[in-house]
């Protein structure tokens, strides 16, 4: 192994493919995924030089995105936060970094962006930080025990976690540089763009046969896979008509002609608004120049070629659907996801790593831009991987038998909302995991990627669900924990803390408070009543995206298990809990409280509710908090004191110990620690709560309560 991590990669660093999982010796494969690692980040570094100037960096390119800056920092911080969280490593490298470049990368409700509240660092300091990263992750790929297989519980499973997330933010970060001024970006030898166009061919809709379909793995499987892979879902498939070719630039340029952009009928009602608020008329790519088209590619502009796919997002691409519709007389829509898989399974294409050459433009074995559409045939169907991605009518969900992975649980449940549909097939930049048959990934519907769509013509309807029910099992129960009915007459937990603090509340300043491992939001819309702001923080965006969802629409629906395979649907309203006029004081994001910005600070509240015994560094976070917190405000701490090695290593512990060889309580840890900073307000008091499982099942808790006023 001598000297494998020094090699320079020059040659490969464009195409090469997923590693094998399942098979080969484990100093083979340690070898090889070395390779895979280092080709990775000089891929991800050499993107970056697309860019002209320091100052592009620091661009917002969407303004519903960060800068590049947070991104070139986010794929290195992610290798560290992840194997912190796995116990691969005890240290952090650069808490401020490693929190600030943390989250904030889908344009979900809790992203925090505004740039008030950041600090970009300077771009060297970010390169620096980098260098220093690939060097650990080096080391780790040489030095960690590795057996074969490589399952999802092993430690190599992190890395190659780390390795395909960097992968999907090569394909994303390559549309935020599409989206800069193209005078900040510039041409670079390694990406060449296709030169060939033409008139584009007349699409014609073509039979795909009937047949059964599989979707989902299991966890033997040969590649690696994020969760929302692995399950099953089977289905039988009608025979359907698809087009031949995704739908081109040309054919999409007649509903562009005929104002389609204008007329409200083709739209579906969140397609309508976008184009409101957007104010457009024709593809965010397309550029007008004078009485000529261009097309804006991710370096450069050039005369409209025709010939490759239109580039929408799935509200424009819906349009256009029902337009085309009304044009032939026929009932055309997008695919679903089934369908999808449906028409590739026909054409019998090989999978990624199989393939001797990709079968499209695909894993930039090709072009690094789109092509022509009628250049990549497969039985007739044309880019049925590749060129760019296809927006298919599905939402997407879980498959039966999902699970959340321990080390990435927001990886896939946040876009269980409804609003997040699934795009198949890959683009010209999609490698990794990105280009297998199985990954499956998702945008909501009015984001822009490399994507485009084909149609096809069915009789069989589509149903969309509009209500949307909750159905991760532990968010549920934390749905009916905090808002759901009482059980053994047991208060309602944040109402029994809001009724216990309410006369140390009444004598303090009420501007900020803080909800610290907030769940899905009871306590934060509670302390709402009593202050004029509260910030609610959870490490968990599966339980962020509930509070979003309450503060965004005011009610939630969710599924709560009874007995086996039975189940309940349940709903409320924060009007039913007279919170309903708390909406605009409340704000949710998600956090590390063990290594929180700098931004959440000034408080004149903190209420960590049951947080401490689940830190992984409890002590730390004792120990900063009281920065955060105003002069004589109050911090508030619940806890049942469950210490568990699998959440907070022993020496980490606050008490449930001995020391010096006599029991030492975490109530006489917690004065030990805070007594230098905070004076404890009375005598600690016992909160029941009830955690409902099933309509047999529950956990009846204690956990004790302590107030204290800093000093």
């Amino acid at each position: 192994m001598e000297n494998k991590k020094d090699i320079l990669l020059n040659n490969d660093i464009l195409v090469n493919k997923s590693p094998i999982l399942n098979e080969g010796r484990p100093e083979e494969k340690r070898a090889e995924i070395l390779k895979y690692f280092q080709v990775t980040w000089e891929l991800d570094d050499r993107l970056y030089n697309s860019l002209r100037s320091e100052e592009a960096f620091y661009m917002r390119a969407d303004p519903l995105r960060h800068p590049l800056i947070f991104y070139i920092g986010h794929t290195a911080t992610f290798y560290i936060n992840k194997l912190i969280l796995a116990g691969i490593l005890n240290e952090r490298l650069n808490p401020k970094f490693e929190s600030m470049f943390a989250v904030g990368v889908d344009e979900m409700s809790w992203d925090d962006l505004n740039e008030q509240h950041y600090d970009w660092p300077k771009l060297e300091d970010v390169k620096q930080y980098r260098r220093q990263v690939k060097q650990i992750i080096e080391h780790l790929i040489l030095e960690l025990p590795l057996q074969m297989p490589i399952d999802w519980e092993s430690q190599f499973w992190v890395i190659l976690m780390g390795i395909e997330h960097q992968r999907i933010h090569i394909e994303t970060s390559s549309v935020l540089i599409r989206q800069l001024p193209v005078d900040q970006v510039q041409q670079i030898d390694l990406f060449e763009n296709c030169t060939v166009s033409a008139v584009a061919p007349e699409n014609v809709l073509q039979k795909v046969a009937a047949g059964k379909v599989s979707i989902g793995k299991d966890r033997d499987d040969a590649l690696y896979g994020w969760d929302n892979e692995f399950g099953s879902f089977k289905s039988e498939i009608k025979s359907f008509n698809a087009s031949r070719y995704l739908v081109s630039n040309q054919e999409f340029k007649a509903f562009v002609d005929d104002d389609g952009y204008g007329n409200e009928k083709w739209w579906t009602e969140e397609g309508w608004s976008w184009v409101q608020y957007k104010q457009c008329s024709y593809p965010f790519f397309w550029l007008r120049d004078g009485g000529q088209w261009k097309l804006r590619l991710m370096s450069e502009e050039i005369e409209m070629p025709w010939n490759w796919p239109v580039e929408v997002n799935y509200l424009e691409a819906k349009a256009f659907c029902n337009w085309k519709s009304a044009q032939v007389g026929k009932k055309l829509r997008m695919p679903t996801e089934a369908e999808y898989y449906r028409l590739y399974d026909s054409v019998q294409i090989p999978d990624q790593p199989e393939w001797e050459q990709a079968p499209g433009n695909i894993n930039l074995e090709h072009y690094a831009s789109p092509c022509p559409v009628d250049q990549f045939e497969s039985d007739g169907f044309y880019d049925v991987v590749g060129n760019v991605w296809q927006w298919t009518e599905m939402p997407i969900s879980g498959l039966d038998g999902f699970e959340v992975h321990p080390f990435y649980d927001d990886f896939s449940t946040p876009t269980f909302d409804a609003k997040h549909n699934l795009i198949k097939g890959g683009s010209w930049i999609s490698t990794g995991n990105l280009a297998i048959r199985d990954s499956r990934y998702a945008f909501r519907r009015h984001f822009f990627q490399h994507a485009g769509f084909r149609y096809i013509e069915s009789e069989e309807e589509v149903e969309i669900k509009s209500d949307y029910y909750e159905t991760d099992e532990l968010v549920s129960q934390y749905c009916e924990f905090q808002y759901g009915q009482k059980y053994f007459g047991v208060e309602n937990y944040a109402l029994s803390c809001i009724g216990l603090i309410k006369s140390y509340i009444k004598d303090i300043k009420r501007s900020n408070a803080l909800d610290l491992g907030c769940a899905t939001g009871r306590m934060t819309f509670e302390l709402a009543k009593y202050f004029d702001q509260v910030t609610g923080l959870d490490f968990s965006a599966r339980f962020i995206r509930i509070g979003t969802q309450l503060k965004e629409s005011g009610k939630l629906n969710y599924i709560r298990q009874e007995e086996g395979q039975l189940s309940s649907y349940q709903e409320f309203k924060l009007s039913d809990f007279a919170l309903d006029q708390c909406r605009d004081k409340v704000e949710f994001y998600q956090a590390d409280a063990c290594n929180l910005k700098t931004l959440y600070s000034g408080y004149d509240l903190v209420f960590a509710g049951n947080l401490l015994d689940r830190l992984y560094d409890p002590k730390k976070f004792l120990k900063e908090i009281a920065n955060r917190i105003n002069k004589d405000g109050l911090l508030v701490l619940t806890s049942p004191y469950t210490w568990l090695e699998e959440f907070t290593e022993v020496e980490n512990w606050i008490g449930g110990f001995r020391k010096d060889g006599e029991p030492y309580s975490t109530l006489q840890g917690l004065k030990d620690t805070l007594s230098d900073q905070f004076e404890m307000l009375g005598e600690p008091k016992d909160v029941p709560f009830v955690i409902r499982e099933t309509s047999r099942k529950f956990q009846h808790t204690l956990a004790e309560m302590t107030v204290w006023r800093k000093k």
